[in-house]
């Protein structure tokens, strides 16, 4: 039916996911326009949207775990690990660019660099790993610096599951006293069902974004070699070095002491 006179218009798909304004957020730098180089926004921009989308779940989960709502906090993290495999494969979509594709517009984002991604940092402190050095990366961009330096200073996910596991009675102050409480959910599964979920949720989080980090390098490698970062980083060879990072280190190191006698 018609609109009548002085009534807004009906809702539509495209009103109400802005489609008209996304698609025009896709500005090349290449003159003439590098073809691959659309395809380089549109992931990222995709992997940005993701991650709000991650970081959103991972602040219900730390509110649901706060309030000793286990079974409503595994869900959102089961949303978080769901998401990230899509992340994991999403990435070598990247691949199918011809390198030398690639290095027609490659040179233009200089400094920008993926190290950039303020939500991504963010993603990192909300999990529980924290490093002041990031912050300073940030200095020179104010909304990036604020929200980054909230993150840094609110309790992480690690913290909300940690005294999660102290209200069991379970002690876990110190790296020890973590790893041996993991080893006694680990063997004690029906005494501690949801919270055996939760921590396989969590270890799932840490491994799929090793993945991430992994198939990443492997991405860069194949394209550039071993070219530096747009950011000046040393490219392949400093992402190598993220691979070691784990969010909840206590989780994996109890899998080292697990017995079958215990």
């Amino acid at each position: 039916m018609p609109t009548e006179y002085g009534q807004d218009p009906p809702l539509s798909y495209n009103k109400y996911l802005k489609v008209r304004e996304l698609i025009e957020l896709q500005e090349t730098l290449s003159d003439p326009a590098s073809h691959d180089e659309l395809l380089f926004i549109v992931i990222h921009q995709t992997y940005e949207l993701w991650f709000k989308q991650i970081l959103h779940e991972l602040d219900a989960t730390i509110k649901w775990i706060n309030e000793d709502r286990v079974f409503r906090a595994n869900h959102s993290l089961r949303g978080v690990v769901s998401i990230e495999r899509i992340l994991v494969t999403q990435i070598h979509i990247l691949e199918s660019m011809a390198p030398i594709g690639f290095l027609e517009f490659r040179d233009k984002l200089n400094p920008a660099s993926g190290f950039q991604s303020m939500q991504f940092r963010e993603l990192e402190f909300a999990s529980g790993a924290k490093d002041e050095k990031i912050l300073s990366t940030f200095s020179d961009d104010q909304f990036a610096s604020e929200r980054l330096s909230k993150r840094f200073g609110e309790p992480s996910l690690a913290d909300a599951f940690w005294g999660l596991i102290s209200r069991q009675g379970l002690a876990a102050e110190s790296f020890d006293e973590r790893v041996k409480a993991t080893v006694e959910i680990l063997t004690h599964p029906e005494k501690y069902a949801e919270i055996y979920n939760m921590q396989d949720l969590l270890i799932e989080h840490d491994e799929l974004i090793v993945s991430w980090r992994y198939n990443h390098i492997q991405m860069v490698e194949r394209m550039l070699g071993m070219k530096r970062g747009t950011g000046g980083s040393d490219g392949v060879g400093y992402l190598m070095t993220t691979l070691s990072k784990k969010f909840f280190p206590e989780l994996w190191e109890a899998r080292t002491h697990l017995r079958i006698d215990q």
